[in-house]
């Protein structure tokens, strides 16, 4: 399967060894910003465990390289637990600081919403915090998702209350 690439860059499937970079991205995100409602930062073993998932279901999960560096990363899981949703992935992206702006995030996104369409899934939404900053919305607006909704005021983190984007592609299928 081709990878997407990026100027500088790489994408390829994560191994678990690439997961402890992928933490550790991760982390920034979870301390340091409003962009994930996660409060606590995910020990390494809960993200083996999201790898296993994912990829077990053969869903995507991706890393992006740079130098031989993980820089970014992205999956494709279950946008919801219940049977009918099985068609429905929720894409999740994210770039180490000062990696973005280079094309990593539109390689990673093209990686995970062909993976996701050859996995079988029909449908991949994206559900962003509104931080002030359009860059994740824009980076799916040029790939093809919609708006379809928002959600006022869900999240209460560093003493803020936030919003979330609920976006939409279709991805194929029958």
């Amino acid at each position: 399967m081709d990878q997407p690439t990026a100027p500088g860059g790489a994408v390829r499937p994560a191994v678990v060894a690439d997961l402890a970079a992928v933490a550790e991205i991760y982390a920034h995100y979870v301390t340091h910003t409003v962009t994930t409602f996660e409060e606590v930062v995910p020990e390494e073993a809960a993200w083996r465990e999201r790898h296993r998932e994912t990829t077990g279901r053969g869903l995507p999960f991706l890393v992006a390289e740079e130098a031989g560096t993980v820089v970014g990363y992205a999956y494709a899981g279950a946008w919801r637990p219940k049977p009918a949703y099985r068609h429905t992935v929720e894409d999740s992206l994210y770039l180490a600081p000062g990696h973005t702006g280079r094309g990593l995030g539109g390689a990673l996104l093209r990686g995970v919403l062909a993976g996701a369409a050859r996995a079988g899934a029909r449908q991949m939404v994206a559900v962003i915090a509104d931080t002030g900053v359009p860059a994740s919305a824009a980076l799916h607006r040029r790939h093809g998702f919609q708006e379809v909704g928002r959600l006022v005021e869900v999240g209460h983190k560093h003493g803020r209350w936030v919003d979330t984007v609920l976006m939409q592609r279709a991805l194929g299928g029958d």
